[in-house]
């Protein structure tokens, strides 16, 4: 697969995961197969099962502020060039780059894994995260709609949940979430990493237009829904100047809270950005690298619990005031609502049983 951007995806290349045990490049064998490799058409999107037989993943890490979370897709349509889930594609043999924005596998079963699992005698109620990984409300879901399916089970059980995404396909749900709101059961975060659409074409290609994702926030908080703001990743170099303009239109927009996570590169992901980096903002390219190196201690990555979300060093101290101020400023400092956990009912194994 060539290498260069391509008009509506993230990655600039298709890179082999760090567990592949063969590598391919192009080679010209003088019969015009490189002129054939170079005019490949964009790769579309290929939706693929996924066949879970658990659900709901939990997690010991410290500095996160759940310890369970859902996700009905493997891989994001999305394409945002930063998302430190692409790795998560090498466990599958394919790639982090195009392929985890190209093929995208679907949890079918996920509405009755989880029913299943919110029935088990032992089952303790936490509030569960969805979109920690990939994003809910990615493109297929409007086909698919098996996030919709996942929040009847969570409201037929009184279950408390939390929502990030930066889709406008949250709004079909609308009717759950308010009904969730009522209870005190969700509260949503959109993430908003620009309020310029250019950028967000280019870093987020089939993510909801900025704008958009202000819509939606309007439109939950005026549906009774919590809703938050992410600024996440907050990139240094790149998007950082806009950290006073962000907090302002989402406090106009009728954001609670605003919280922020620093640009993050695990594995394949340095790669990747810094290849994107360079085919889409050539001038700009090695002062961001250098800035993101100067809140990494000299690395572009750095993955110890306690660093790894907001840095160190000067420059990282000097963001996080930054935001600080804008959360002050903007009236965006308030903690999110808690949920209730009393609520919980085990929902029937069987909803069917309910005929008789």
């Amino acid at each position: 697969m060539r290498e260069g951007p391509r008009r509506g995806r993230g990655a600039t290349a298709n890179p082999k995961g760090r567990f592949a045990r063969t590598h391919c490049e192009p080679f010209d064998d003088g019969w015009g197969s490189l002129a054939a490799f170079a005019a490949e058409p964009a790769p579309a999107t290929e939706v693929r099962p996924d066949r879970a037989r658990g659900l709901i993943t939990y997690n010991r890490s410290p500095d996160v502020g759940f310890d369970r979370s859902l996700n009905p897709y493997r891989g994001c349509e999305h394409g945002c060039i930063y998302c430190y889930a692409r790795p998560s594609h090498a466990y599958l043999d394919l790639s982090p780059g195009l392929d985890f924005e190209t093929k995208i596998f679907a949890k079918e079963r996920a509405a009755d894994i989880l029913r299943e699992e919110l029935a088990r005698p032992g089952y303790v109620c936490e509030v569960l995260a969805l979109g920690t990984n990939t994003d809910v409300y990615q493109p297929i879901e409007r086909r698919l709609a098996i996030t919709r399916a996942v929040l009847e089970v969570l409201l037929e059980a009184r279950h408390p949940f939390t929502v990030t995404t930066k889709g406008a396909g949250i709004l079909r749900d609308l009717d759950l979430l308010a009904e969730a709101a009522r209870l005190e059961l969700v509260r949503v975060a959109i993430s908003l990493t620009t309020l310029d659409g250019a950028l967000a074409r280019v870093m987020e290609p089939r993510a909801a237009a900025p704008w958009r994702r202000l819509e939606v926030v309007r439109a939950l908080a005026g549906a009774g829904v919590p809703v938050g703001v992410n600024l996440a990743p907050l990139i240094p170099g790149l998007n950082d100047h806009e950290i006073e303009r962000i907090a302002r239109a989402a406090a106009d927009a009728g954001a609670g809270w605003l919280d922020w996570v620093l640009l993050r590169l695990p594995h394949e992901v340095a790669d990747l950005f810094v290849a994107w980096l360079k085919a889409r903002f050539p001038q700009r390219a090695a002062r961001v690298l250098a800035l993101v190196r100067a809140c990494r201690n000299g690395a572009l990555n750095d993955a110890r619990f306690g660093s790894r979300m907001r840095g160190e060093g000067a420059y990282a101290a000097f963001l996080a005031e930054r935001v600080a101020k804008a959360q002050r400023r903007f009236g965006l400092d308030r903690a999110p609502p808690p949920l209730r956990t009393d609520r919980f009912r085990p929902p029937r194994r069987d909803p069917q049983l309910s005929l008789f």
